[in-house]
């Protein structure tokens, strides 16, 4: 049986570092959004299916959806964003689950943002939540994605507090520290998974 980690947690708070950490320690890493990428790609049904529902106003001059324009579209419409994510999760969902049964390692780790919102959140062995304070992940997000701090706080803003997240959590990593206190915590949980597969070789 393989065991699936969904890795969640709000923007800035370090879920890509330690998606890192799992892999190095021997799990197969999935990127979400990279997922969302592929599906999303020129001359796909999914591609064909954003085009219909908000107009050739999101595309490049070259065919190709433009993310960031098809982001502000939605960002302030709660249908609009529904509508999206109605088109893109279902295929990103059906790719992760062609991703898992192709896998060869027995631990598989998909981060995303949204998936306790997701078709897969149901299918997950375990639920992980990376934490960290809100101003120091508005102090991370202003130093490297080169946003306005209206645009980090509003994000931040519209997704699900870790608060709740932290209700359904089964393991939370603060990553609030330095990465040897985050390495500390993700290696100690990765050794309990260990110990749980060879009990029960």
């Amino acid at each position: 049986m393989k065991y699936v980690i969904g890795l969640t947690g709000n923007i800035g708070s370090g879920k890509s570092t330690v998606l890192r950490m799992l892999e190095q320690l021997g799990a197969k890493a999935i990127d979400a959004d990279n997922l969302a990428h592929e599906v999303m790609r020129k001359g796909t049904s999914v591609w064909q299916a954003i085009v219909d529902a908000f107009g050739d106003e999101v595309l490049t001059p070259d065919g190709v959806i433009d993310r960031k324009r098809l982001g502000s579209l939605v960002f302030d419409d709660r249908e609009a964003l529904e509508r999206l994510e109605n088109i893109v999760h279902p295929a990103v969902d059906e790719r992760f689950r062609e991703i898992i049964q192709k896998a060869d390692e027995q631990v598989i780790v998909v981060e995303a943002v949204k998936i306790i919102e997701s078709g897969i959140y149901p299918e997950l062995s375990a639920l992980w939540l990376v934490t960290c304070p809100a101003e120091e992940r508005l102090r991370r997000l202003l130093e490297t994605r080169g946003v306005s701090e209206e645009e980090v706080r509003e994000r931040l803003k519209a997704q699900m507090t870790e608060e709740k997240q932290a209700q359904l959590a089964d393991v939370v990593i603060d990553n609030s520290g330095t990465p040897p206190q985050t390495w500390e915590q993700v290696r100690r949980e990765w050794n309990k998974i260990r110990r749980r597969e060879c009990s029960q070789d």
